[in-house]
């Protein structure tokens, strides 16, 4: 019989029901628990059992530990993070569960990373703005801590790209969120952006307050070799090279530097474009003002080389006031190819003032006008019949220049080299370099003209040599050097001709000269007449030891435009240096 009263004694269901409680807590013990879920790639709770050198020992409560390298504590981008302590509750990023060697895989820095980035999307989106800071350069750009690292490219790094972005490294930087790629865990963010759009609200709030005649800050952004781009506030002005100084700048990076600050005046503002021209000079007064009272016309002055151009040299006055001085205007007698024979760059010079154009802020400058001009006395050291030497300068068609002092040339016209040669180009009398005594026959000052002649330094043989040589029906011999439709040209001696017309070839009819003689035959011809006046000798074959009629028939005419003998109207000389000259009047002649 049982003793319900033992039994109430020993109260058998309050004992199992410890025994149950035990058992599940021992259970409890060995499968881990059973409130946090054990999928991979999941951020579980856990604590720190035991370090063990560089190896973190973590209880996650599942059924074996997991081990965590004491490093990624320490890795990239975790600075500041301290190293764990046992005991202490860390959450970690289950990797792996039952891996190959039976345990599980663990990681502190995928965790924190996977909580960061996270928090990041719970927190922004693309177009917001945020601010971090530059870890380090990379390929294409710059590697940004916003929470979590993001990509800064190159190019969205400023609105112009700087030199070396290198230079950002471990400043502080706001961007806007470009892009987010969840999948990729992958966020692109851009500096560029967020000032453009900075600077648009800007622009638009300064357009509508900048007026013309402001003086307003600004910061250099850029140089160019134009001139230099002003930030304003906004919006960039462009401070054009010739409105840094009322001197000369070569280059703007005389005047201003890269992020320099300066006050700068506004010269015009195109709303329409948004271009906004700026200057530095305009902030003082112009030098031109006040100009002529200070460099009155034929006033002379000291003044420096500045620039040399091909048409002649400016040269200073005052910072802001230069002058040209043409290449004309440089000497009254040299002979300049070019302004740098003459002066350099940085030469101190003495100059008049010729003339001034002060809406064009020009002088016109001379530097030969400081000095006695020798043309004044080329008439009086230089009277007609002056037997002068000089070399020959230059040769053209019509004649030589010949210098008979510095700078001072006499021309040598073609008609002038010879009583009785036939001289189609001076180089048949003269040659460049070679030295020639002649006679003045003219000298135009105004002009600055010398004529002279070489062949007035003898006695004219027309006037007795000639016809007393070659009286009408002597006999001479000469050679065929030209033949025309109208006659032959006989060389009776060294440059003096007789015309042989077609008429006073043969008895008979002659239609064509070449038929009868031929280029370079020596004939036996007839002196007809000897005209003085026209320095011409008519000749004939005909009847050559008959005598001379008593009445010779009248010469033919000969078409002026055929006569290519060089022949040239005595009555007058053309002198000066080309053939827009003076005529000259010869002694004795008629016009």
């Amino acid at each position: 019989m049982v003793n319900r009263n033992l039994l109430r004694q020993f109260d058998i269901s309050s004992v199992e029901s410890q025994i149950e409680e035990d058992f599940e807590k021992e259970l409890a013990g060995w499968i881990g628990d059973q409130t946090q879920e054990y999928e991979t790639n999941k951020i579980v709770e856990g604590t720190v059992l035991e370090i063990r050198g560089e190896q973190v020992m973590i209880d996650i409560g599942y059924k074996s530990e997991g081990m965590i390298s004491l490093r990624e504590w320490s890795d990239e981008g975790m600075e500041g993070v301290p190293p764990p302590k046992v005991g202490d509750k860390i959450q970690v990023l289950l990797e792996t569960v039952e891996g190959e060697d039976g345990g599980i895989s663990l990681s502190y820095r995928k965790a924190k990373r996977q909580k960061e980035w996270e928090s990041i999307l719970e927190k922004h989106k693309e177009g917001d703005v945020v601010s971090g800071s530059v870890v380090k350069k990379i390929k294409g750009g710059l590697l940004v801590n916003i929470g979590v690292n993001v990509f800064l490219p190159a190019s969205q790094v400023d609105i112009r790209r700087p030199s070396d972005i290198e230079e950002y490294k471990g400043k502080t930087i706001e961007c806007m969120i470009l892009k987010i790629d969840e999948a990729r865990r992958n966020i692109v963010v851009s500096r560029r952006k967020l000032i453009e759009v900075q600077r648009d609200k800007l622009k638009k709030s300064l357009l509508s307050q900048i007026e013309k005649g402001q003086v307003r800050k600004g910061i250099v952004k850029n140089i160019a070799e134009f001139g230099a781009f002003v930030d304003l506030g906004g919006i960039d002005g462009l401070l054009h090279i010739t409105d840094m100084s009322w001197g000369r700048v070569t280059n703007p990076h005389d005047v201003v530097k890269i992020d320099q600050e300066l006050e700068v005046y506004i010269i015009s503002v195109d709303q329409e474009k948004e271009k906004i021209a700026l200057g530095l000079k305009q902030k003082s007064m112009s030098p031109w003002e006040g100009v002529e009272a200070k460099y009155p016309i034929n006033s002379k002055h000291i003044g420096e080389v500045v620039n040399i151009m091909t048409y002649g040299a400016f040269v200073k006055l005052e910072s802001g006031i230069e002058g040209l001085v043409h290449i004309s205007e440089m000497s009254w007698t040299r002979r300049i190819n070019h302004p740098s024979e003459v002066v350099s760059v940085g030469d101190k010079v003495e100059v008049q003032v010729l003339n001034i154009n002060k809406d064009k802020q020009e002088i016109s400058l001379g530097m030969k006008q400081v000095t006695p001009n020798p043309w004044d006395k080329v008439a009086e050291r230089y009277p007609p019949n002056t037997v002068v030497s000089g070399v020959v300068r230059n040769l053209t068609n019509y004649g030589a220049f010949i210098e008979i002092e510095e700078g001072i040339d006499g021309l040598l016209h073609v008609s002038d080299m010879s009583w009785v040669k036939k001289v189609t180009h001076p180089s048949e009398v003269v040659q460049k370099g070679q030295k020639v005594t002649c006679v003045v026959l003219n000298v135009d000052q105004e002009r600055k003209r010398v004529a002279l002649g070489l062949k007035q330094m003898a006695n004219d043989p027309w006037e007795g040599d000639i016809p007393g040589r070659y009286a009408p029906g002597s006999v001479k011999k000469g050679k065929v050097t030209k033949i025309t439709n109208f006659g032959v040209f006989v060389e009776l001696e060294q440059g003096l001709e007789g015309l042989l017309h077609v008429s006073e070839l043969s008895d008979d009819k002659v239609e064509n000269p070449e038929d009868v003689v031929k280029v370079g035959d020596e004939l036996e011809v007839k002196v007809l007449r000897v005209d003085i006046k026209d320095r011409k000798i008519g000749l004939s074959r005909k009847d050559l030891y008959g005598g001379v009629p008593a009445d010779l028939p009248p010469e033919p005419e000969i078409p002026e435009e055929a006569d290519t003998r060089g022949q040239t109207d005595r009555s007058t000389l053309r002198g000066g240096t080309g053939t827009a000259g003076p005529l000259i009047q010869m002694p004795g002649m008629n016009p």
